[in-house]
């Protein structure tokens, strides 16, 4: 399954309500997933760090449906001829200075 795919089956499963909450409900429950997700990483179980970061991706699709964002597009257009900054894959910026967390 694609990124599109799976974006379009959220919304497909979730999609009718999500719209409902609109885009400040969602992102909510998206930052609470987020949290959820750091706890699991720093005391959980493996199934509960992976079912947390479902719950991200599934969350993270469905706030960029609702901003009209192609996730799947977004993405490789950022990231899908090497970093952003430096064109290379592996990434050649001195590390402090580049990164998805950089790019924010």
């Amino acid at each position: 399954m694609t990124v599109r795919e799976f974006q379009k089956l959220i919304e497909a499963e979730f999609g009718a309500r999500d719209a409902r909450r609109g885009m400040p409900g969602t992102f909510l429950w998206f930052a609470e997933e987020v949290g959820e997700l750091a706890e699991a990483l720093r005391r959980g179980t493996q199934q509960e760090r992976e079912e947390e970061f479902a719950d991200v991706l599934a969350w993270l699709s469905t706030l960029a449906t609702i901003a009209g964002v192609d996730l799947e597009g977004a993405a490789l257009g950022k990231y899908g001829k090497g970093c952003p900054r430096c064109g290379k894959t592996p990434c050649g910026c001195r590390e402090q200075a580049c990164g998805p967390a950089h790019q924010l």
